[in-house]
């Protein structure tokens, strides 16, 4: 076991990055060689640390907990001088506060709690001894001496922690039901198939902390009686495979797995296994059949999988986020993370914040957070000083949710009230400058390409969905596309297999519901209000700003802009492509989008 006196972590976001984050880390190590630090002295690479807009690249020196931003690397030498060797912090280095006020919602306060995500970027993920001595496998030694299975399952049941995968169903009640079937062969499953566009909170649990996973599920082992366990990755993320079997090489080794962990009479171990991609093998039947061997393809419950699931043996099924917390819920108590959130969705959940907001990125609030608070609070607001018109929640098969709700607390139910999904935890923020239309069908685009094809309704529904999509955003909607849509919608949440058709309607269904007048418009008007569907809109020179420049007609793709030099151009719309490259090049705000 190698020690070392100080841990250094450097943000290797984006914008750190872009700031020189890699040269920052080469300088430091190449100083800390020269200086014989080296060996006293581990450097290591986190995603962010503070504001990426303000900061960057940031460091955090460990033990200390002294926060360093806008390094470069001219600053390394100096800061190895005085804080290293000579155990001085640099006061001109160090964080400084700056509070941002905004005219409308006042000054933003701090609404993160980090549970699931307490470790990531704090240790070094592939070493387990960093896991350790931040209480890593305590809570397993804690049940292996002092609780039976059925306490271990009470306690999760009275935490009220809820399967973070997307559905919510009470975790607890999943281990009891798996738990009480009597057989001897169980398995336990961790599904990693995170498959929404955009959303990357599994893998940084899976990158960053993958003992708690390991831990949670060996826990979880012991609760149902099960020997065996699997985890399910998809083999697009080759660095959460990579660093979840060193930690469960590095588990075994000190006994945490394999046969009579910790000197109990309780076996238990684990095996990665890759899927190929398949989206649909989220769902927890399509993914068993995967792991089999099979297609993954859904098929009818029930049975559950907690009486006949994998290899027809009771298995239990959690996702990455949903174990993670588990370590946490037995050190601290149920009560104490039943104390979080709201009274029925309890504790935390991470967001994979995306579209059009300042800070994009992995964020975990409690449940109960508004999505103001975590739109303009957490995300910084709209970027470029924009409107909010609308926010998706759940992924490809969650529902957009407009402006006049943004105070709603966000959980299971309240979410489900207005047409959207909890998901496995994407969120998209999209500006006044988003077509709704335009987005149904690019959601659905996705789970219409996903859907597996087992099942009718999915296989066919959501193709004529999609076509009649199109054919709106192409300027050619019919009367009574609308009706059609939404007989569609339910049809086809009614009568598919599995949770992707059930799901699949929702985009569609709540932008026909908050943002009826978009489709109005598109299909009687000939017009895109939002100005986004080609098929809808028209570019044209206006007479007064046009100076005759020609920068326009020159960068025309497709040769549609005529016009003498010094004279007002003109565009001729039966050649127009309606790109936007003139309206891109255009220095006089001459170009007109209708």
């Amino acid at each position: 076991m190698k020690f070392f006196r100080s841990h250094v972590l450097v943000s290797v976001d984006p914008k750190s990055l872009e700031r020189g984050a890699h040269e920052v880390i080469d300088a430091l190590n190449d100083e800390l060689y020269s200086q014989g630090l080296i060996d006293e002295v581990q450097v290591l690479e986190t995603s962010r640390i503070g504001d990426p807009l303000r900061y960057g690249p940031d460091m955090m020196v460990y033990p200390e907990g002294v926060h360093y931003t806008n390094l470069s690397i001219d600053d390394v030498p100096f800061l190895v001088q005085e804080h290293f060797l000579k155990g001085r912090i640099v006061e001109k280095f160090l964080e400084k506060e700056e509070k941002v006020q905004d005219e409308e919602l006042g000054t933003p306060t701090p609404k993160e709690l980090r549970i699931v995500l307490r470790n990531c970027g704090k240790i070094d993920p592939n070493n387990i001894e960093d896991y350790i001595s931040e209480e890593g496998y305590l809570a397993l030694g804690k049940i292996l001496a002092d609780y039976t299975p059925e306490e271990v399952v009470q306690v999760i049941l009275d935490s009220g922690l809820r399967g973070r995968g997307g559905a919510g169903f009470p975790t607890g009640k999943k281990w009891q039901f798996a738990r009480v079937s009597q057989t001897k062969t169980k398995y336990v499953i961790c599904n990693a198939d995170e498959g929404d566009p955009g959303a990357f909170m599994n893998r940084r649990i899976l990158e960053s902390d993958p003992h708690s996973v390991v831990e949670g599920m060996i826990i979880a082992g012991y609760a149902i009686g099960a020997s065996m366990g699997y985890i399910y990755c998809r083999a697009e993320y080759p660095l959460a495979v990579k660093t979840m079997n060193i930690a469960i090489q590095q588990a075994r080794e000190l006994g945490l797995l394999g046969k009579n962990i910790l000197g109990s009479s309780f076996s238990f171990d684990l095996e990665v296994r890759m899927g190929a991609g398949a989206f649909v093998c989220g769902e927890e039947t399509a993914l068993m059949a995967s792991i089999e061997g099979s297609r993954g393809e859904p098929r009818p419950r029930p049975p559950f999988p907690a009486v006949k699931g994998l290899w027809g043996q009771p298995s239990n099924i959690n996702n990455v986020e949903t174990y993670a917390t588990v370590p946490i819920i037995v050190l601290k108590g149920a009560k104490w993370y039943a104390s979080i959130g709201t009274e029925k969705s309890k504790g935390t959940k991470t967001f994979a914040l995306a579209g059009d907001v300042v800070n994009t990125g992995l964020i975990e609030v409690p449940f109960g957070t508004t999505l103001r608070e975590i739109v303009y609070d957490v995300g910084g607001g709209i970027k470029d000083g924009k409107q909010l018109k609308a926010v998706q929640t759940g992924g490809p098969m969650g529902g957009c949710i407009p402006t006049e709700y943004i105070d709603t607390p966000v959980d299971y139910e309240t979410l489900s009230e207005l047409g959207s999904i909890m998901g496995s935890g994407g969120i998209i923020i999209m500006d006044e400058d988003t077509c709704m239309v335009d987005i149904a069908r690019f959601f659905m685009e996705f789970t219409q390409d996903e859907s597996c094809g087992k099942c009718v309704p999915c296989r066919i529904g959501t193709r004529r969905i999609l076509e009649i999509l199109t054919r709106i955003c192409d300027g050619n909607g019919r009367d009574g596309d609308i009706e059609t849509l939404e007989f569609l919608s339910q049809q086809i949440k009614a009568d598919s297999l599995c949770g992707l058709g059930q799901g699949a309607p929702n985009p569609v269904e709540t932008t026909l519901k908050y943002f009826r007048d978009e489709y109005v418009a598109h299909i009687y008007d000939k017009k895109c209000p939002a100005k986004v569907c080609k098929g809808l809109i028209t570019f044209s020179i206006l007479d007064g700003p046009c100076t005759g420049c020609t920068v326009c007609a020159r960068n025309c793709p497709v040769n549609a802009i005529s016009g003498e030099r010094r004279q007002t151009h003109a565009i001729d719309p039966d050649i127009c492509i309606r790109c936007g490259i003139c309206a891109q090049v255009c220095n006089f705000n001459a170009i007109s989008i209708n």
